[in-house]
């Protein structure tokens, strides 16, 4: 007897239906993901009229994308969904034009989240710009492309999270990209062949030139090959740019890999995910009351603040948090929001002299900018080519030994044995010269809190720069959570800056060595006048005051869906498992333990490469008839 299913139709013989019933019963599971052709390839055919996907990913940002096309390349008999929450920007100048870069902060593409009043920051609220937007937060951010210290990665292995290391991160941050070969840039630490694009900025300011010189003056050697794992050093630093036409280089370059069984829907803003009586995700419910089925599995990479949100509206986490918000708690999982870490910066801004030519003519010069976006649409050399590309690492000992022994004085008493297993081990990393402690950023043009003159200022038409400068391994843990049962209510972030008596002496140290670098030749020569803060602030007092003031965020918020053990904060496991429920992971920069010496889009485009190894390995596995 012969069975053969066509387009869900049984041609049979009555006499063997009995059989042929069971058979069919037997493969219904398959034929719901494909149909089995004669030569016994299978395809697969999904849209967006479903109602049940195999996978469904929450958020289209760095790693949603990236996961998505992935699952689709490997896992071709799913069907996958994206719900991103923000609409299409591909056609947004802001996003494309590396020069607009900023402009779409507080916009339309932005989810415009802002922290609560930061008590130890002279009660102000800071904004936390992520994206709103396909791409999520690589659509709007400055196209910094680095890595961290090989010790940055390690210790999330250290921590409880086998195989999560530099060994593993490191291929897959490489598989990413594809890099296009410079002078200013050695050999190591980069790679070709990967989707998304990076390069040495051809545009630098002619005041840049100065930067790495009065660095080295400091005592800092020039490191070209800062990507490699030892980014300790003054160096050009790659920007996600495509040498082909300078537009920004993101996470949408995944979809030209994709698969047809991925399917993306733009402005669906998922409210909660849904669960059976066995706690295993069934599907997430829109915004609008829409239901949509998972088979498999549900995994957020909504981002370090939507993420831990989702899982609260969901019932998962503090059971207090989430009973206060009006949501009844499903399973009890206290380290979901917490863990909140943040690179927190100051900067001191220049005035060039009369004459200078810098990035803030663009704000004021309307036929400047016009001339140099023309020269941009003609793929010329233009100053909307530019990205900041000036970068130096550095441990604390590079302002002075007293600021090292002093600070890890100071961090010692603050982490003793009570201490969590995460602050432990970033006081380890605090004493390792090999990694960088400080992030030092030339960047051209105004940036600030007191804002670039207005029009009828006597100052407007200046051209500035500044120098920008960050902790790279803070103290200060944050919290962000739910306070409403309406995911239209945004959440609750309180990064706690300043917390930290750590935290606020290095900052207060690294405001002071700012104007050293000023200061230091041939640095000194390239401005007239200190516009922010000004020689008034020139005390201890004042330059305490002065970092409460400015003291803001580098935008690269991690950890509030720690991969960690349980018992040490976790929310979710090695494989990125939610703990205590079935079928649900967390694949976005949320999952990460411990802040990395680096800005963090590299670190976030690894995790999502490694977590599309590990779920095509589970589902590859499990096809075989396996139980793991």
């Amino acid at each position: 007897m012969m069975v053969r299913f066509t387009g869900g139709n049984c041609l049979c013989s009555l006499s063997s239906f009995t059989k042929i019933i069971a058979v069919f019963l037997l493969a219904l599971p398959l034929l719901s993901q494909a149909y089995v052709t004669p030569k016994g390839k299978r395809t697969v055919t999904c849209s967006s009229n479903q109602t049940s996907y195999d996978f469904i990913i929450v958020g289209g940002g760095i790693a949603g994308l990236a996961l998505g096309a992935r699952l689709s390349q490997r896992l071709t008999t799913s069907c996958i969904l994206i719900l991103e929450a923000g609409p299409d920007g591909r056609e947004e100048p802001g996003i494309f034009i590396p020069g607009k870069k900023g402009s779409t902060f507080a916009g339309k593409y932005d989810w415009n989240l802002t922290t609560t009043p930061q008590v130890n920051a002279a009660n102000r609220t800071v904004r936390m710009t992520r994206g709103k937007v396909l791409g999520g937060t690589s659509a709007l951010n400055l196209m910094v492309w680095d890595r961290g210290a090989v010790a940055d990665y390690d210790a999330w292995e250290q921590l409880g999270n086998e195989g999560w290391n530099w060994d593993s991160m490191m291929p897959a941050m490489l598989k990413v990209e594809n890099f296009t070969k410079s002078a200013d840039y050695g050999s190591v630490g980069v790679a070709s062949g990967g989707l998304i694009q990076s390069l040495v900025n051809r545009v630098k300011p002619a005041h840049q030139a100065a930067f790495t010189p009065s660095m080295e003056s400091l005592g800092l050697a020039f490191n070209n090959e800062s990507l490699s794992g030892a980014p300790n050093g003054v160096s050009l630093q790659p920007s996600n740019i495509r040498e082909e036409d300078y537009t920004r280089s993101y996470s949408v370059e995944y979809l030209t890999g994709a698969g047809s069984n991925l399917v993306l829907q733009l402005s669906a803003q998922v409210s909660k995910v849904n669960f059976d009586g066995d706690k295993r995700t069934t599907g997430v419910t829109l915004a609008d009351g829409t239901v949509i089925g998972a088979t498999r599995e549900v995994i957020l990479s909504a981002g370090v603040f939507q993420s831990p949100a989702l899982l609260e509206l969901s019932g998962i986490g503090n059971s207090d948090i989430i009973t206060a918000a009006g949501v009844t708690p499903l399973v009890s999982l206290p380290g979901v929001g917490e863990n909140l870490q943040d690179h927190q910066r100051v900067q001191l801004n220049y005035i060039l002299p009369n004459g200078s030519v810098g990035f803030d003519r663009l704000k004021f010069n309307t036929t400047f900018s016009t001339e140099q976006l023309a020269l941009w649409n003609a793929k010329q050399p233009s100053m909307f080519d530019f990205t900041a590309s000036g970068y130096a690492f550095m441990p604390w000992s590079s302002i002075s030994n007293e600021t090292s022994a002093s600070l890890l004085a100071l961090a010692k008493a603050n982490v003793n044995n009570d201490s969590s297993t995460v602050l432990q081990k970033q006081l380890e990393l605090y004493a390792d010269e090999s990694i960088p402690q400080i992030e030092i950023i030339f960047s051209d043009g105004y940036t600030g809190v007191k804002g670039y003159p207005a029009a009828t200022d006597p100052q407007f038409g200046i051209e500035t720069f500044t120098l920008i400068g960050g902790i790279m391994h803070p103290f200060a843990r944050g919290t962000v959570h739910i306070s409403s049962s309406s995911v239209l209510t945004p959440p609750t972030i309180n990064p706690a800056y300043l917390s930290s008596p750590v935290d606020f002496a290095a900052l207060v140290a690294i405001a002071k060595y700012l104007r050293k670098i000023a200061t230091t030749s041939p640095m000194s020569s390239q401005w007239v006048t200190e516009y922010e803060p000004g020689p008034a602030v020139d005390s201890d007092a004042s330059w305490e005051s002065y970092t409460r003031n400015v003291t803001s965020s580098i935008f690269h918020p991690v950890g509030t869906c720690a991969m960690l053990p349980k018992a040490d904060g976790g929310v979710v496991n090695k494989d990125l498992k939610v703990y205590g429920v079935e079928g649900l992971r967390v694949v976005d920069a949320s999952v990460m333990p411990l802040l990395i010496s680096a800005h963090i889009q590299t670190a976030v485009y690894g995790i999502a490469e490694i977590a599309a190894d590990k779920i095509v390995a589970e589902w590859e596995y499990l096809a075989l008839g396996k139980v793991k």
